[in-house]
């Protein structure tokens, strides 16, 4: 699919966009200026022409939504396995799609074992798993990522496009909507189907302080990246009927700028995304060494420490340890909250754990409305008397 277009009445064969274009994605044909496979819709022709003779085919209320169908998830895999995002992608790609009767698919790029990991989906209700599989997607080179998934996005033509919200899926998002000139959704925390099959996006605005709906409804396909842990997993259908489509990877396809000179895996700890058991640390703890008593009970739990927004700003603690809007979103089996306040932008991203336990002096904080389990009182006075419990347990156990 073309979305560059050329006006033969205005258009001179002068070869300037062929000059400029900054990925020799123009050339010159036996009908005129051809478009070839690198181009990146950066406009740069559009602009420089001197003719004004180029433009872009799809704009804003010029789409057939009918010619749109699907919903396409993007089943990214680290390490040469998939990543649990996409198996909530697809829970949640099926529930939007029995809304408007559509089916479900999804692509994988990457190098030798894509094919093999391809046969895992089928099981959850996929309709058809396409597949680029070359040697040159080593290593996540996103620009030939990019030109993969548009691949894939022209020939199918979906109306939704959903990606994890992890830092490979936040770059090749943006590249993508970009290409089809059409509207992205980050960091979403909920969808909803209409039944003219615009996607109803929602998100944490304005600091968290209100819930956005947003729909892209003059442009297709709909592009949302959505968040780790906040949607439930797909489940296995009892008769899969899907099929796997190796697509063709041309060389234009893995011609890249950039040149992985090597890969090295760096030890991988426990996220606190994956873990089942959380303490977290809010303002309420006054000094950074008073930190150690919520260690010493996050240890006896076997658990992580975490932190809200205002102790990470302190320095008293990490961005990878940090739940909130500009932190990680978890969902835990338990998660016990202290001296946290439990604003929008931070309940938000933990609401959905098994059972929240939350220590607050306060009995109007708002982290009182969410928790299961409210203790009001002095995280100094309850958390030594929970740490004397938990030993008191123990020896119970082992006696």
């Amino acid at each position: 699919m073309e979305f560059l277009q050329f006006n033969a009445a205005r258009c001179t064969l002068c070869g300037e966009c062929i000059r400029q274009c900054p990925f020799s994605a123009l050339s010159m044909g036996e009908r005129g200026i051809e478009v070839g496979e690198n181009c990146k819709m950066c406009g740069v022709c559009i602009k420089l022409c001197p003719e004004k003779a180029i433009h872009f085919e799809q704009k804003a209320g010029q789409v057939e939504k009918s010619e749109w169908n699907g919903i396409l998830i993007f089943a990214e895999q680290v390490a040469g396995k998939l990543h649990p995002v996409t198996f909530e992608l697809i829970g949640e790609a099926i529930r939007l799609a029995e809304k408007v009767g559509y089916q479900v698919y999804a692509v994988l790029v990457g190098s030798a074992g894509t094919n093999k990991n391809a046969q895992k989906l089928l099981p959850y209700g996929v309709k058809t798993v396409f597949t680029y599989e070359h040697e040159e997607f080593r290593g996540l080179k996103t620009d030939c990522y990019t030109d993969a998934l548009a691949d894939c996005i022209a020939t199918l033509k979906p109306s939704v496009v959903l990606i994890g919200g992890t830092p490979a899926g936040r770059s090749l998002a943006p590249r993508l909507s970009t290409r089809f000139h059409t509207g992205l959704t980050a960091d979403c925390t909920s969808l909803a189907m209409k039944e003219n099959t615009d996607l109803v996006q929602i998100r944490p605005a304005f600091g968290g302080d209100v819930m956005a709906q947003i729909v892209i409804s003059e442009s297709r396909p709909q592009f949302a990246t959505v968040r780790y842990k906040v949607m439930d997993k797909a489940q296995k259908v009892s008769s899969p009927k899907g099929n796997i489509k190796v697509c063709k990877v041309s060389n234009a396809m893995v011609r890249s700028r950039v040149d992985v000179l090597d890969i090295k895996e760096l030890s991988k700890k426990k996220s606190i995304e994956e873990e089942d058991v959380l303490v977290v640390a809010g303002r309420g703890v006054k000094a950074q060494k008073d930190l150690d008593i919520l260690r010493d009970m996050a240890s006896m739990l076997g658990a992580q420490l975490c932190f809200s927004r205002p102790l990470v700003e302190k320095g008293w603690g990490d961005q990878s340890h940090q739940i909130g809007l500009s932190g990680r979103t978890v969902k835990p089996k338990l998660i016990i909250t202290c001296g946290v306040s439990g604003a929008i932008q931070f309940a938000s991203c933990m609401k959905d754990a098994e059972c929240i336990v939350a220590i607050n002096t306060d009995r109007t904080a708002p982290i009182f409305r969410t928790a299961h389990y409210c203790i009001e009182g002095d995280l100094y006075e309850v958390v030594p008397s929970l740490i004397q419990q938990i030993k008191d347990r123990k020896v119970k156990a082992d006696a």
